[in-house]
Protein backbone atom coordinates (compact mmCIF):
# COMPACT_ATOMS: atom_id res chain seq x y z
CA UNK A 1 0.00 0.00 0.00
CA UNK A 2 1.34 3.41 -1.28
CA UNK A 3 1.11 6.19 0.88
CA UNK A 4 1.82 9.54 0.12
CA UNK A 5 3.07 12.08 2.54
CA UNK A 6 1.30 15.64 3.12
CA UNK A 7 2.70 18.55 4.85
CA UNK A 8 0.73 17.31 7.77
CA UNK A 9 2.29 15.04 9.61
CA UNK A 10 -0.31 12.31 10.50
CA UNK A 11 -2.32 12.27 7.26
CA UNK A 12 -1.35 10.95 4.17
CA UNK A 13 -3.09 10.36 0.28
CA UNK A 14 -3.40 6.56 0.19
CA UNK A 15 -3.63 4.74 -3.55
CA UNK A 16 -6.79 6.87 -5.30
CA UNK A 17 -5.44 10.27 -3.24
CA UNK A 18 -7.82 10.16 -0.36
CA UNK A 19 -6.21 12.09 2.39
CA UNK A 20 -6.01 9.49 5.58
CA UNK A 21 -4.69 9.13 8.86
CA UNK A 22 -1.00 8.01 8.83
CA UNK A 23 -1.07 4.15 10.30
CA UNK A 24 -5.11 3.84 9.63
CA UNK A 25 -7.65 3.45 6.77
CA UNK A 26 -9.65 6.00 8.15
CA UNK A 27 -10.30 8.85 6.05
CA UNK A 28 -9.91 12.75 7.10
CA UNK A 29 -13.84 13.08 5.79
CA UNK A 30 -14.91 10.46 7.94
CA UNK A 31 -13.77 11.68 11.08
CA UNK A 32 -15.08 15.22 10.21
CA UNK A 33 -18.48 13.86 9.38
CA UNK A 34 -18.74 12.44 12.82
CA UNK A 35 -17.34 15.45 14.00
CA UNK A 36 -20.43 16.94 12.38
CA UNK A 37 -23.39 14.31 13.07
CA UNK A 38 -22.09 13.85 16.59
CA UNK A 39 -20.93 17.49 18.00
CA UNK A 40 -17.76 15.95 19.00
CA UNK A 41 -14.98 17.77 20.23
CA UNK A 42 -11.65 16.70 19.71
CA UNK A 43 -11.67 14.60 22.38
CA UNK A 44 -14.88 12.76 22.25
CA UNK A 45 -13.39 11.68 19.00
CA UNK A 46 -10.61 10.41 20.62
CA UNK A 47 -12.78 8.70 22.83
CA UNK A 48 -14.53 7.32 20.06
CA UNK A 49 -11.40 6.25 17.95
CA UNK A 50 -9.04 5.20 20.86
CA UNK A 51 -6.48 3.99 18.38
CA UNK A 52 -6.02 7.54 17.47
CA UNK A 53 -3.94 9.80 19.13
CA UNK A 54 -4.53 12.76 19.82
CA UNK A 55 -1.95 14.30 17.49
CA UNK A 56 -3.63 12.22 14.64
CA UNK A 57 -7.07 14.29 15.48
CA UNK A 58 -5.50 17.56 15.22
CA UNK A 59 -3.29 16.57 11.95
CA UNK A 60 -6.55 15.34 10.71
CA UNK A 61 -8.68 18.15 11.45
CA UNK A 62 -6.09 20.80 10.37
CA UNK A 63 -5.40 19.13 7.17
CA UNK A 64 -9.79 19.75 6.77
CA UNK A 65 -9.23 23.23 7.14
CA UNK A 66 -6.40 23.65 5.06
CA UNK A 67 -8.14 21.65 2.00
CA UNK A 68 -11.98 22.64 3.56
CA UNK A 69 -13.38 23.26 -0.15
CA UNK A 70 -12.57 20.13 -1.70
CA UNK A 71 -13.10 18.05 1.37
CA UNK A 72 -16.35 19.86 2.05
CA UNK A 73 -17.40 19.33 -1.91
CA UNK A 74 -15.95 15.06 -1.05
CA UNK A 75 -18.58 15.23 1.67
CA UNK A 76 -21.65 16.19 -0.19
CA UNK A 77 -20.75 13.64 -3.09
CA UNK A 78 -21.41 11.56 -0.17
CA UNK A 79 -24.05 13.09 1.38
CA UNK A 80 -26.00 12.61 -2.23
CA UNK A 81 -24.92 9.42 -2.81
CA UNK A 82 -26.65 8.13 0.40
CA UNK A 83 -29.77 10.13 0.04
CA UNK A 84 -29.86 9.23 -4.16
CA UNK A 85 -29.55 5.55 -3.15
CA UNK A 86 -32.44 5.66 -0.15
CA UNK A 87 -34.58 7.18 -3.17
CA UNK A 88 -33.66 3.77 -5.58
CA UNK A 89 -33.93 1.44 -3.02
CA UNK A 90 -37.27 -0.56 -3.53
CA UNK A 91 -39.39 -0.02 0.17
CA UNK A 92 -38.99 -2.90 2.40
CA UNK A 93 -41.10 -5.86 2.69
CA UNK A 94 -41.56 -4.59 6.55
CA UNK A 95 -42.23 -1.35 6.05
CA UNK A 96 -44.63 -1.92 3.26
CA UNK A 97 -47.00 -4.36 5.71
CA UNK A 98 -46.48 -1.96 8.40
CA UNK A 99 -47.81 1.22 6.06
CA UNK A 100 -50.67 -1.77 5.16
CA UNK A 101 -51.84 -1.96 8.42
CA UNK A 102 -51.70 1.59 8.92
CA UNK A 103 -49.03 1.48 11.09
CA UNK A 104 -46.65 3.80 9.33
CA UNK A 105 -47.27 6.98 6.90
Amino acid sequence: MTRIATEHKYVQLNEQRVPVIAGTTLKVVELVMAQRAYGWSPEDLQQQHPYLSMSQIFSALAYYWDHKPELDADIDRREQYVIQAEQDAAPSPIVAKLRTMGLLG
